[in-house]
């Protein structure tokens, strides 16, 4: 699993009509069902969304096909599962272009394992407070548990500071955003935050450029440029201009 540098606090950072019986109403006892725990893809036959669709996840890496053998089964999603919410990010937060989107989906490729991971494990017991679908360090999930309106208050109420939260504390405010459809949006919520600004990326990345992505890996998310990092970004690229 890699490491993913999002800002920190000093970094430039969802009336039924009842018919008149003939016969007398048969009462029917109330049923209770339990919560469902697992939100289920936004897109109603789990294929697309956001024009992003389970045969480019695949295209782009054939790792997310399946999550046998994964190491932390919990937390492994296939690109059945993933490319929906995915896709879902990009119609929330604006996100048009190959471009963008192949810098997005490169990056949740990299940093996740090929979707294998939502948390960091390494060294042994991983670092408090990491994780979602593009592995933002601690800051970066404060800031975004904080701002998200399902999250907000909760999130406040366990860290009312980012400075002031023990380990398990910031592991209380991850798991706020570990629910899919928070989870995946992580990576393009991050950018639009954080990246959006910068507009000399922002059009690199539309144009789908070599130094606008470099930029957005070394300015944006402030990581190195890695040959791994850029086969992926390539190959989505690739699939998603197709």
């Amino acid at each position: 699993m890699r490491r993913h540098c999002p800002a920190t606090s000093s970094t430039p950072l969802p009336p039924t009509e009842t018919p008149t019986p003939t016969t007398p109403p048969i009462q029917t006892p109330t049923e209770t069902t339990p919560p469902v725990t697992e939100t289920p893809p936004p897109s109603g036959s789990g294929e697309a969304s956001g024009s992003f669709t389970v045969d480019q996840l695949l295209a782009i890496d054939s790792n997310t096909a399946s999550c046998d053998g994964a190491p932390f089964a919990e937390e492994c999603a296939d690109a059945t599962k993933a490319a929906p919410f995915i896709g879902a990010s990009f119609d929330k937060y604006g996100i048009t272009s190959a471009g963008e989107k192949a810098a997005l989906i490169s990056l949740i490729l990299f940093e996740t394992g090929s979707l294998k991971y939502d948390r960091n494990h390494f060294p042994e017991p991983g670092r408090p407070g990491q994780g979602t679908r593009n592995l933002m360090m601690w800051p970066g999930v404060y800031q975004y548990a904080t701002t998200l309106a399902e999250t907000s208050a909760e999130a406040m109420s366990l860290a009312p500071s980012q400075d002031a939260a023990g380990d398990d504390v910031k592991n209380q405010v991850r798991a706020l955003v570990l629910k899919d459809e928070f989870s995946f949006a992580s990576a393009a919520w991050y950018y639009k935050t954080n990246c959006g600004d910068k507009q000399d990326i922002v059009d690199g990345l539309k144009a789908g450029t070599q130094a606008g992505w470099e930029q957005y890996i070394t300015q944006c998310v402030f990581t190195t440029v890695t040959g791994d990092r850029q086969s992926s970004w390539q190959k989505a690229l690739e699939v998603l201009n197709k």
